[in-house]
């Protein structure tokens, strides 16, 4: 019964879950109960010694039967059994114990069978697998002792393991990220996840923390058959569980007869500070969640770990990241918080600097500098970034974002392969065919992002995409459809919570397009509205402003040139295309595609300008001769 999980009375032992559980909730039991229960149930029925547990549990350890015999009574605790009147656990006197409890296996023990399909086998019986077969996964670990102030270890662990578990070379590990997304979206059960993610493998384990000791169990198991593959156990004190982590991955690799696990660790990417990496993990999780409101606390957190060790290039990274999350929060006002852009810039080159081998310090760094629109040094980042680590699909999102045109395409494709449920790499395409003017070819790809976007926010998402509700509305708009144009951007406007990043952003643009439609619709009360909506979000959106003096007939323009003061000084290729539109609103197209046409050619190489064919108050230029040069340079641009 070794690869099988058991139902007993009212209980589930799941192996694969390496979990108790009772009416679906989990017993809470330690890791050598666990495998002191699972060696009872392989053998139930049976009389099992008390030699043959003692070294199933404590192999070659100096350990005596009192031990076994208070995990045995801890056990049944767990369980509500009695000694006395036993109902699972029956002690044999002198002898040993005996599982007596009718036992339900709940997957067959074909494993021996198909040991031909099977991934691997105990004891280094390993042969060469498919792509799929070496897909593995590292779930959380699990807080047994329920310690609140070690919670932050459930994902520590993993990511170390992870890490670990790639630098062994063997396996295609799985992305944490895409772990921890598929199982917000799913039961978050292994067979679940594993499927959703084509992982054969997988990782789980679980912690416990006692005062100044924690001991960690893992095991990596085989998700379609259940069998256990590799086994670790470890424990220590807490001050030392750098070495423990690794530990992990070092008796898997020599269980699975794989040589020994990597010993050298870049100084820059990992500390020996616990302080600096506890504050590093929970930091992560604040970043990780894209809520607005947690990136104040993200941020104080990667600071503490870097005042808590200096050289910790992971931490700079993640503060690099942390305050530009928290600069995109102001990146459609017409004076963003360039000094946190500064600051997240300056900690990405840091975290570079101290380890020019981080593949996340490349990509986050080549992110950081498309704001800031030195696109040229961001695409060689990302394409560093891709080098290292080619099958990351975080770093390829991020040479997309970096590069344009068919590079783009490209990069954005190979994301899109990677995890096909990220709706931006759909946006990132959209924009290239939106600059091309090929707007059928945009429209196709939107739809096709739009409901992977719908998926993501219906199922609770980690990385709901937004804004292509929005485009694919403007571009129904471009294509003169007022109806579907209207239905997108009002999809758009109820899918953009204001806690969310972006979200604030583009419920203003959602409400800005929608009041451009329905100045197109001469539904000329409702467009005010929807302008004044926007405005409540954003106050000074100069294209807003000047959509709400053309409904309103007015002919000052006052609050838009007030904005284009702002603009000129911060956003120049922005300010251009406000320039253009108000030119366009007072008659002068030939002046509107001259300032365009200056902007393109002077601006650095990438999306500048991309909007320009969707933008609602440009769409009287489409029949000015003026305006053809201006499409033509904006469409090599993007070749």
């Amino acid at each position: 019964m070794a690869g099988a999980s058991f139902r007993f009375g009212p209980f589930v032992a799941d192996r694969t879950g390496y979990r108790v559980l009772r009416d679906d909730r989990a017993v809470d039991v330690t890791p050598k109960l666990l495998d002191l229960l699972f060696h009872l149930l392989d053998h139930a029925g049976d009389l099992v010694t008390k030699e043959a547990l003692l070294d199933a549990l404590w192999p070659g350890a100096n350990v005596t039967e009192n031990a076994l015999a208070q995990a045995v009574s801890e056990l049944r605790q767990a369980l509500g059994d009695d000694a006395a009147s036993p109902r699972f656990i029956k002690t044999i006197a002198r002898r040993g114990y005996r599982f007596i409890a009718p036992v339900e296996q709940m997957e067959s023990g074909r494993a021996a069978a198909q040991g031909a399909a099977e991934p691997g086998r105990r004891g280094g019986r390993h042969r060469e697998d498919s792509e799929g077969d070496r897909a593995i996964a590292v779930m959380d670990f699990a807080n047994v002792s329920g310690d609140a102030d070690a919670a932050w270890l459930s994902a520590g662990i993993a990511e170390t393991v992870t890490s670990d578990l790639r630098a062994l070379g063997h396996f295609r590990v799985v992305d944490r990220w895409r772990v921890v997304e598929v199982a917000r979206r799913t039961d978050g059960s292994l067979e679940q996840v594993a499927a959703d993610l084509h992982a054969r493998l997988a990782v789980v384990g679980s912690f416990q923390r006692t005062r100044d000791r924690i001991r960690i169990t893992a095991r990596v198991v085989d998700a379609r058959s259940g069998e256990a593959l590799a086994d670790a156990k470890v424990d220590g004190p807490m001050d030392g569980i750098f070495a423990l982590q690794d530990q992990v991955v070092a008796q898997f690799a020599s269980e699975l007869g794989l040589g020994r696990a990597p010993q050298e660790r870049s100084v820059g990417r990992d500390t020996a500070s616990l302080e600096a990496y506890r504050a590093f993990s929970e930091g992560w999780l604040r970043l990780e969640s894209l809520d607005i409101r947690e990136m104040p606390g993200a941020i104080a957190d990667f600071e503490r770990a870097v005042a808590a060790d200096s050289r910790y290039a992971l931490a700079l990274t993640g503060l690099a990241s942390a305050e530009f999350a928290h600069y995109e929060t102001t990146r459609a006002e017409n004076a963003p918080a360039q000094d946190l852009l500064d600051r997240a810039i300056r900690h990405g080159r840091r975290a570079v600097e101290l380890d020019d081998s981080l593949a996340e310090a490349h990509a986050t760094l080549a992110l950081l500098l498309v704001s800031a629109w030195r696109t040229t040094e961001a695409t060689e980042a990302a394409r560093r970034a891709v080098a290292l680590e080619p099958s990351n699909w975080r770093h390829l999102f991020r040479l997309g974002h970096a590069t344009w045109g068919d590079e783009r395409l490209r990069a954005a494709a190979n994301t899109s392969s990677l995890y096909p449920d990220f709706a931006f790499a759909h946006f990132q395409m959209a924009m290239v065919h939106v600059a091309r003017r090929d707007l059928a070819q945009a429209e196709t790809v939107l739809r096709q992002g739009a409901a992977v976007q719908d998926r993501q926010i219906g199922r609770g998402g980690r990385y709901p995409a937004l804004g292509l509700h929005w485009l694919l509305g403007l571009v129904r708009l471009a294509q003169g459809d007022v109806d579907e144009a209207l239905g997108e951007l009002d999809r758009e406007h109820r899918l953009a919570e204001p806690h969310r990043l972006y979200g604030r952003e583009y419920a203003m643009h959602a409400m800005h397009g929608r009041g451009a439609a329905l100045l197109r619709a001469e539904r000329t009360s409702e467009a005010i509205a929807s302008f004044e909506r926007a405005l409540e979000l954003y106050p000074d959106h100069a294209p807003t402003h000047l959509g709400l003096a053309i409904a309103r007939g007015a002919s000052d323009f006052a609050p838009v040139e007030r904005a284009l003061a702002t603009l000129t000084r911060t956003k120049p290729i922005e300010s251009a295309i406000v320039q253009a539109q108000l030119l366009t609103a007072k008659g002068d197209p030939g002046a509107a595609a001259t300032t365009l046409s200056g902007a393109l050619a002077t601006a650095p190489a990438g999306f500048a300008g991309w909007t320009i064919p969707v933008e609602p108050f440009l769409n009287q230029l489409a029949t000015s001769q003026s305006f053809t040069p201006v499409l033509r340079l904006l469409a090599d641009r993007a070749a």
